[in-house]
């Protein structure tokens, strides 16, 4: 079994304490301060009887606080619920009733927002990071002077229930353990590339896993972590520059906003090596790296099977790689048999050491069980495999449309649609068919300032896409509901047809051009 990452912490306050952990907007952090802060809050919540396996609800954004408070929980085996600092009303009401913690920790500014979202949580106490009514001061626990000297808990203890962002559904709390994050450093270790000295702008919040497992990475390599409030494509390469990074992180279309800015003489000129993540479209890799000299290192991977599952280390591009050592991975088709090479399935991950997968969703074992079957991971993705064994992720087998006999993914008519340069966001979804089986309806944001005409923009489409993935119906919408992470909620847009334009109407719109969605 797979020991989780605080022995690694452990040695290397022994050796090291002086040596920055992370810096945070410049300020150091030391391993031997975070030592000492972290302990003195796992001793402080042992005093007020909070014991491993209870939950603690942590709605905070980064800083040297919460890396602290992530670290005590963990060394007491209290397992951290975090809380998008972003969430507000039934979604966090929901996450907060759902978890039933014994304790809640929040930003000062963020208390009223936890009481606004009608949660019941009766004789639940708070620790808050600043000033609020009601609320013990976090800072203060962390600044006391006391040990504490319990011993690690086991690699398979749970560390973190982590929430997923619920888009056509309810939130999933993967339970995640200590071994899991150490599985999801040492994959960030591959992907990165990463070597003694290096420099990490991390601008990707703590409440997430994409931030949270990089925790682990200052514990097997000697690098730090240049930590930032949060992500700015205005002053993203100034950043990188003004704290020597090396690597920068990518999720979703952070890639794409960065080349959409202005070119500037620091495209060249800020020191970053490495671009690392998952989501970079094929179509933009090359021009990416040509513009601002980095090495794109592309992954796949979900928070159920330790973050990272593949990566691409010199593959194709476009492609997600191969897997990491203890994970291996196939493709199984409709039937639950394997895949045929070149033909497209969903990707099913096992486990050479089985720490490395979730043991299950909190509270809800019907998802436990269809996501865990003969000791794999079932992950609702679509891939295929070129004939080299490299994988190429294809969207979400629950986020496709059956059309004209063909199945057809969202995630490829929206990359498409993304391309348009009127278009700001874009998201498809299946409606009733007057004949057959399914309608695309594609909704489409334009950016500031622009307007777009369905028709042409139809047109345009037909270009770039097969005939039976071209959408049928359009919307144009102001704006999208999100998530707290920023997923489009694809399960409250409209299938009504009545006031979006048809391609296949002698007048185009039954109404008006356009429409709420």
């Amino acid at each position: 079994m797979t020991d989780g990452f605080l022995q690694l912490f452990a040695a290397a306050v022994r050796s090291e304490p002086r040596r920055p952990f992370a810096r945070f907007e410049g300020a150091p952090i030391p391993f031997g301060t975070l030592d000492r802060q972290s302990s003195a809050l796992a001793a402080a919540l042992r005093r007020r009887r909070i014991v491993g396996g209870e939950r603690v609800a942590v709605m905070l954004r980064n800083s040297p606080a919460t890396l602290a408070t992530i670290l005590g929980l963990a060394k007491a085996g209290i397992v951290l619920v975090p809380v998008n600092a972003r969430a507000l009303g039934e979604g966090l009401r929901y996450v907060l009733e759902h978890c039933s913690p014994s304790l809640v920790i929040a930003e000062a500014d963020l208390v009223p927002t936890i009481g606004a979202c009608g949660a019941e949580l009766p004789g639940v106490p708070l620790l808050s990071n600043g000033e609020a009514e009601g609320g013990e001061l976090l800072q203060s626990l962390l600044d006391e002077e006391i040990r504490f000297d319990e011993p690690p808990p086991d690699g398979d203890d749970c560390l973190a229930i982590c929430y997923t962002s619920g888009t056509t559904g309810e939130p999933k709390g993967v339970m995640l353990s200590h071994a899991m994050l150490r599985h999801a450093g040492e994959a960030v270790a591959l992907v990165s590339a990463a070597r003694d000295g290096d420099t990490m702008l991390m601008w990707e919040p703590l409440y997430h896993i994409g931030g949270l497992q990089m925790i682990v990475l200052p514990l097997l390599r000697k690098v730090t972590l240049a930590m930032v409030e949060r992500f700015s494509a205005v002053g993203f390469w100034q950043q990188a520059r003004a704290y020597g990074a090396s690597h920068i992180h990518f999720l979703g279309g952070i890639l794409q906003i960065l080349l959409k800015q202005p070119p500037s003489a620091l495209d060249r000129r800020h020191g970053v090596r490495i671009a690392w993540g998952g989501g970079c479209p094929a179509d933009i890799w090359r021009p990416f790296e040509e513009r601002f000299g980095v090495e794109i290192r592309e992954c796949y991977g979900m928070t159920e099977a330790s973050s990272i599952t593949t990566y691409n280390e010199g593959g194709p591009v476009g492609s997600v790689g191969k897997p990491v050592p203890w994970l291996q991975v196939e493709l199984r088709d409709a039937d639950d048999h394997p895949a045929p090479t070149g033909q497209r399935g969903e990707i099913v991950v096992h486990a050479e050491d089985p720490t490395a997968l979730f043991a299950g969703y909190f509270r809800q074992p019907a998802a436990t069980q269809r996501a865990r079957r003969g000791g794999s991971l079932y992950t609702g993705d679509l891939g295929q495999f070129d004939g080299d064994g490299n994988l190429f992720f294809l969207g979400r087998l629950s986020d496709s449309v059956r059309c004209r006999g063909e199945n057809v993914s969202a995630w490829e008519v929206e990359r498409v649609a993304a391309m348009h340069p009127a278009v700001e966001d874009s998201a498809m979804i299946g409606v009733a068919a007057e004949v057959g089986e399914q309608e695309i309806k594609l909704f489409l944001q334009p950016k500031p300032g622009a307007t777009i005409d369905p028709e042409a923009l139809s047109a345009w489409l037909g270009e770039r896409l097969a005939a039976y993935q071209n959408p049928r119906y359009i919307a144009v919408v102001e704006a999208f509901e999100r998530t707290p992470s920023e997923r489009i909620m694809k399960h409250r847009l409209s299938r009504d047809i009545r006031s979006c334009w048809d391609r296949l109407s002698a007048d185009g719109f039954a109404s008006s051009r356009r429409s709420s969605g």
